[in-house]
């Protein structure tokens, strides 16, 4: 969705892009006794705008769970320029948490509801030895991973499927498990190897189970061809462990 000149209502939307280190953060979605994303945001609207408006997030995001580009919209009166909020929000934010964009947009447009899709990036370090530089940001994998195998098993992914052998159920999933996933892959760059899924959305720990499906496999646990038949079952226990946060990137949102 293209950012729209400065109106003249008395009530602007605001479309805002941040990017977060979740290492020690508790997901966005406030939540009691743990520092969230959202908190820290709210927290440094107020410092701004002196009130806190009705936010939305794009997306529900874990504990320890990353985002290169995550949105955010948010409705008020105020006057503020959105180059000048967004200097700003990135003077009372923490270092782990910055904003990139400021803009407004149309009346209607929901940072969650707007949505046409999101890219998960799932990194992983595929070394004999850790990296306590990369401790928190990537998954330690210290067998060697065949990257070919990997990627053609993971095209089984692609299409319009009934995910719930993919999804961790609890009370906030409910009603279609239906999702498209419009592209997988898995791929290496140097000591790292990557697992990219874009689909039009996601089922809650979907792309860490898809993950752990795909390691399993490499595993020699399951077999290359097993995950149609995962998908048909609609069981979670035939898929594979959830994997852990760490590695797991909201890389793109599209509008």
């Amino acid at each position: 969705m293209q950012c729209s000149a400065t109106s003249h209502t008395k009530i602007r939307n605001l479309k805002i892009t941040i990017s977060y280190d979740g290492k020690d953060l508790h997901g966005w979605q406030i939540q009691k006794n743990a520092i969230t994303v959202q908190e820290l945001f709210q927290e440094a609207v107020k410092n701004v705008l002196g009130v806190v408006p009705d936010i939305k997030g794009c997306s529900r995001t874990d504990t320890g769970v990353h985002a290169k580009m995550y949105v955010v919209s948010m409705k008020t009166d105020h006057r503020i320029e959105c180059v000048r909020l967004k200097a700003a929000l990135n003077r009372y934010l923490p270092f782990s948490i910055v904003v990139t964009d400021v803009c407004e947009v149309d009346d209607d447009f929901h940072a969650r509801y707007s949505t046409k899709g999101k890219r998960y990036v799932y990194k992983i370090l595929n070394t004999q030895t850790r990296d306590p530089f990369s401790h928190g940001y990537a998954l330690h994998y210290r067998y060697d991973i065949d990257v070919d195998m990997l990627n053609n098993a993971s095209k089984a992914y692609i299409g319009t499927h009934d995910f719930t052998s993919f999804c961790t159920l609890d009370k906030r999933e409910k009603g279609d498990f239906t999702r498209t996933v419009e592209d997988f892959s898995v791929y290496r760059d140097g000591d790292f190897v990557y697992m990219s899924v874009k689909a039009d959305g996601f089922l809650y720990n979907m792309v860490r189970i898809m993950v752990g499906t795909l390691l399993k496999i490499q595993q020699g646990k399951l077999s290359p061809d097993s995950i149609p038949d995962i998908i048909k079952e609609k069981n979670r226990k035939a898929a594979g462990p959830t994997a852990p946060a760490c590695g797991l990137y909201l890389d793109e949102v599209f509008y």
